[in-house]
């Protein structure tokens, strides 16, 4: 599996942060908190992509795994006038992975973002490869060590900068990235042979993942529902 990517480095302060993100926006892909759970929606290849960016977030516990997703045209059934100060349901938000071990806290992410995006940060231009087998079957996982109580592998979410954090393992990122593969392979044959509707489950293709990868502290479940492209 591959994906091409820019990687770049920010320097602030004393500290020099590695970010990763696509090489080419993700036209097809969407995240938005409607205050009950986070659903991203995704079409075939975004799909692919996304997935394999949290297959590489996985192998990269040194960097910040950046997903645009508030930059693209608002997915089927979105309302983009989405009002901050009414808190109107589905609010788009970006994604960012973080290996915990990197202790980077959400709040210098806005600072970053603007280096990132506006400065004229060093960067590369890459093409990340991640190994077939890095993404499990679902027979592979193994769900009791999942419920024990000192499971590490989950994933602790914070907003901020219009931004939803993901602060994890790798294996709490390689687990729940055949989600993503899932939608993609499953979405484009369902979305022609049955009656499609955004947003209700009897009638597309769609992955939920929640506790036990989800941090039991607190948190909202993470909805991937297929939709066919909206954007070329």
């Amino acid at each position: 599996m591959q994906v091409k990517i820019i990687v770049q480095r920010v320097r602030l302060g004393a500290e020099e942060f590695r970010v990763i993100r696509p090489a080419k926006p993700l036209t097809n892909g969407g995240l938005y908190d409607d205050g009950n759970q986070y659903n991203m929606y995704v079409n075939r290849m975004d799909g692919r992509r996304i997935g394999t960016l949290w297959l590489l977030a996985a192998r990269s516990p040194r960097s910040l795994v950046y997903l645009p997703m508030r930059v693209g045209p608002p997915a089927p059934g979105i309302n983009p006038d989405w009002d901050k100060e009414e808190r109107y349901p589905d609010r788009p938000l970006d994604l960012v992975l973080v290996h915990h071990s990197l202790q980077v806290p959400p709040s210098r992410w806005k600072q970053m973002r603007e280096r990132i995006t506006t400065g004229s940060p060093t960067h590369e231009v890459r093409t990340a490869s991640v190994p077939d087998t890095d993404l499990p079957a679902d027979e592979e996982i193994d769900y009791r060590a999942l419920n024990y109580q000192e499971n590490r592998d989950v994933f602790h979410q914070r907003v901020h900068a219009e931004t939803l954090f993901l602060t994890g393992s790798a294996a709490a990122f390689r687990e729940p990235a055949r989600h993503f593969f899932a939608v993609a392979k499953e979405g484009p044959s369902a979305a022609v042979t049955s009656l499609y509707i955004s947003g209700a489950c009897h009638y597309h293709v769609c992955r939920l993942f929640y506790w036990p990868h989800l941090d039991p502290g607190g948190g909202q479940d993470i909805h991937v529902e297929y939709c066919p492209p909206w954007t070329k």
